[in-house]
């Protein structure tokens, strides 16, 4: 429960700078690293479905999401910094972060 509750506040702290970021700059010409086309490519290679405009939270934290999710993310061991922390999404990104709007994935 402590190393979640650390994850959730370093992912709040994130979410906040993030979305900053994403208000103040058209987002199709803002890179938050250096390999932004590559997640893209391997997320989409991955989740060549998923909906990405308003998440269904099971198909985030269901055991056979979780079975997909963690080997996607280990992809990027060494190549992202933080490449496994946990991070604050918003179910449906046309919202604000709100307690109902947001989900923590970890």
């Amino acid at each position: 429960p402590r190393v979640e509750l650390a994850w959730a506040m370093k992912a709040h702290q994130h979410a906040q700078v993030y979305f900053n970021l994403i208000s103040s700059v058209d987002p199709k010409f803002l890179n938050l690293t250096k390999v932004d086309n590559q997640i893209y490519s391997e997320f989409r290679k991955t989740f060549k479905d998923l909906k990405i405009d308003i998440l269904d939270p099971e198909e985030l934290k269901s055991e056979p999401a979780k079975e997909k999710w963690r080997p996607f993310c280990l992809r990027f061991e060494g190549v992202v910094e933080d490449f496994n922390y946990g991070t604050l999404l918003r179910l449906d990104c046309h919202k604000d972060y709100t307690e109902e709007n947001t989900i923590f994935g970890g």
